[in-house]
């Protein structure tokens, strides 16, 4: 671990280390993650700012939007600097209006990455994550198949790393039978803690755990609690939320969205508060 990244750095392959505080860019299509940025303008410098600040991870995906995150990415980024890292997700398409449609065949997992390739602009991709059917209400249906093709893609050479999002524990271990997996991303916050012995496995085997949601999502956080230690350490709430997800495990990885540079800088800032013991024992009452 090294601490010149946001949050400190976190190494999960040799050509593969990232900032522990990413970027989520799905807020930056339109509302309901669909359609076009309210403010182009903006949604283009809060993607500059994120690499200006150190963060070297973005998660993103062609069905957000579809296709205008990673578009604003490419518009913003390109050439992208050496050790920038896009997590790229796929498993889902978008119908025309806006409904989230699981899309597991093998076939279209691997013309879903060839259009994530196409639309960032790039010859690979450094994770893929899939993203299993259930997503935020996880089962333990069988991804084999589906990971299966994403596993062949990386033998190709057009996948660098691998990559699970909505899963239960049976399936990551269904999955690293496969290929090796990099990261988890799954729903995880101070109120949402079902996953907790997911978090701590991922923390023992080098993995990084992705909490999407980390600051509760369309239902942001609310809690008298959280208010409560915020003000007592001089920090807004969604800082000390995010905060207390970096202290919770070691692998644990961020990645907060906004389509404001101001929200992104407030965001960032979070990765350099501590929280003193007593409020992480009294942050953990939240989730009981």
């Amino acid at each position: 671990m090294t601490t010149n990244l946001p949050g400190g750095a976190l190494t999960l392959a040799d050509d593969l280390t990232i900032s522990r505080m990413g970027y989520g860019a799905m807020q930056l299509a339109g509302p309901g993650v669909f359609g076009p940025p309210k403010n182009h303008d903006e949604a283009i410098a809060v993607l500059r700012t994120a690499v200006e600040l150190g963060i070297n991870h973005i998660d993103t995906s062609d069905f957000y939007g579809p296709v205008v995150t990673n578009e604003l990415i490419r518009e913003a980024l390109q050439p992208y600097v050496a050790d920038l890292h896009i997590v790229t997700k796929v498993g889902a398409r978008r119908g025309a209006d806006g409904s989230w449609n699981p899309s597991q065949e093998p076939e279209d997992l691997k013309a879903q990455v060839r259009e994530n390739l196409e639309h960032l602009g790039l010859d690979a991709l450094d994770v893929v994550n899939l993203r299993a059917p259930g997503h935020e209400e996880v089962s333990d249906g069988s991804i084999a198949a589906a990971f299966t093709a994403l596993a062949e893609l990386q033998q190709e050479g057009l996948i660098r790393h691998l990559g699970l999002s909505g899963v239960s524990d049976a399936q990551l271990t269904e999955a690293q039978a496969i290929a090796p997996v990099v990261t988890v991303q799954n729903l995880y916050n101070l109120a949402k803690r079902a996953d907790d012995a997911l978090v701590d496995r991922c923390a023992a085997e080098g993995i990084a755990y992705a909490s999407f949601f980390p600051l509760g999502g369309f239902s942001p956080l609310e809690s008298e609690t959280l208010t409560k230690v915020a003000a007592r350490v001089g920090a807004t709430a969604q800082q000390v939320a995010l905060a207390w997800l970096l202290q919770r495990s070691s692998t644990m990885v961020l990645i907060p969205g906004t389509s404001s540079v101001a929200h992104l800088r407030e965001n960032v800032a979070a990765a350099s508060l501590v929280l003193p013991e007593d409020a992480i024992t009294e942050l953990n009452t939240i989730g009981q």
